[in-house]
């Protein structure tokens, strides 16, 4: 008879529900190996660059690009109106001071020059003929005092022969009374006309005065009125180039327009654009040098800040040290300070996220964490960390700034 047989039971290895969940476990593992932890980014190692954390000597100084400029440049302004009537130089030309640039016509000024100097003209007569009177009426009254003094002598010598006679007995009492009388009357006309001049004096002295003061303003205003001719002829106001002279003939220009402008020649300063950082770093007095070895003074620091750069003016401490030319540049290194021992890592397109943190790597280098940190001075190689940072560690200089996470797998 038959009998049933058991099948025989499957190994643990081979059920079903074992292999079930190692598929799960595998996938699990493959999974975690594939995406990256939460707030983490994946990184190509070849699209990174390291720089290490050093404690080195760090060196002060900034470099810059600055631009050649003239150290005095001043402008050729229109003192008169009137229309370009001659060029009398070309623009760009050397000038000295006082040299005619420029004749202006304005036929206007000229005829009412020519009136007002007519009137003034006038005026002047006026006053020279009230001169001339005063002087004849001082010479007048001067003559009279001088006849009176004569009549007085003439009088006093016929008294005295009169009072000789009247002593011997020659002539009567009454009959010298005349004389003493006619005496008496030129001595009286003497003082009158004395105390009159010294009145007049005082008089005409303070009327002469008044006639000079008037003279000296005619003459003033007259001088002006020749002088507003002048200003018809443009002329250099200090000697150098000419340079922006773009006048033509028969422009017309007001008083005030610019007609070009006079740089020093042979004279020159640098400027340049600094960024924004260094404006509190950079003062007046701080010395530098271009790439030649001209040695420099910071002049001028214009604080105004446009498109995150400011302006610094640069002057030579002594003789520049080629031939230099308007608009030229030089590069230029300005030092802020002396050299210093300090922690130090390099320059890097990390700054660009404002230098307040920087990806540190792991010992294993496999990953890097955001730390923040605190940077100080730099220059050009190199970045003072006050803070964060320790010498021998290893941060990622490259510009991460479009990583959001505080992590980064480096593969």
């Amino acid at each position: 008879m038959d009998r049933a047989i058991a099948p025989a039971r499957r190994k643990w290895w081979m059920r079903r529900s074992f292999i079930i969940a190692l598929a799960i476990v595998l996938a699990g593992v493959t999974l975690w190996a594939i995406v990256p932890a939460a707030g983490s980014t994946d990184i190509d190692a070849d699209a990174i660059v390291t720089g290490n954390v050093e404690l080195a000597s760090f060196e002060d100084y900034l470099p810059l690009r600055a631009e050649v400029a003239p150290a005095v440049t001043t402008l050729v302004g229109v003192m008169s109106g009137g229309q370009v009537e001659s060029l009398l130089v070309e623009d760009g030309a050397l000038v000295t001071q006082g040299q005619p640039l420029a004749q202006l016509a304005n036929p206007e000024l000229r005829l009412q020059v020519m009136t007002q100097e007519a009137q003034i003209a006038s005026q002047l007569g006026g006053v020279a003929s009230e001169n001339l009177g005063i002087a004849r009426s001082r010479a007048d009254r001067q003559a009279q005092l001088s006849q009176a003094q004569y009549d007085l002598v003439q009088a006093t010598r016929e008294y005295d022969a009169r009072r000789q006679l009247h002593e011997r007995g020659f002539l009567s009492d009454a009959g010298i009374q005349r004389y003493v009388a006619e005496v008496e009357f030129q001595r009286g006309r003497v003082e009158e006309l004395k105390r009159g001049l010294v009145s007049e004096s005082r008089f005409t002295a303070a009327q002469g005065a008044m006639l000079d003061q008037t003279r000296g303003r005619l003459q003033g205003t007259l001088g002006a009125l020749r002088a507003s001719l002048d200003a018809l002829t443009i002329r250099a106001p200090r000697s150098g180039r000419l340079t922006n002279f773009t006048l033509q003939p028969g422009q017309t220009l007001a008083p005030g327009d610019p007609a070009g402008q006079i740089d020093s020649e042979s004279e020159w300063k640098l400027v340049a654009e600094v960024d924004e950082f260094y404006l509190g770093r950079l003062r007046a007095g701080q010395t530098g040098q271009t790439a030649e070895g001209a040695k420099l003074v910071v002049a001028k620091v214009l604080p105004t800040v446009a498109n995150g750069r400011f302006r610094v003016e640069l002057a030579f401490d002594g003789p520049a040290a080629a031939r230099l030319n308007r608009g030229q540049t030089l590069d230029v290194r300005i030092q802020l300070g002396a050299a210093t021992r300090a922690v130090v890592v390099p320059m890097g397109g990390w700054l660009s996220e404002g230098g307040n943190s920087v990806f540190v790597l792991d010992a294993d280098g496999d990953q890097a964490r955001r730390r923040t940190i605190e940077v100080g001075r730099r220059n050009p190689r190199q970045v003072e960390i006050l803070s964060g940072l320790r010498p021998g560690e290893v941060i990622i200089t490259s510009n991460l700034s479009q990583v959001e996470g505080d992590l980064l797998n480096i593969r």
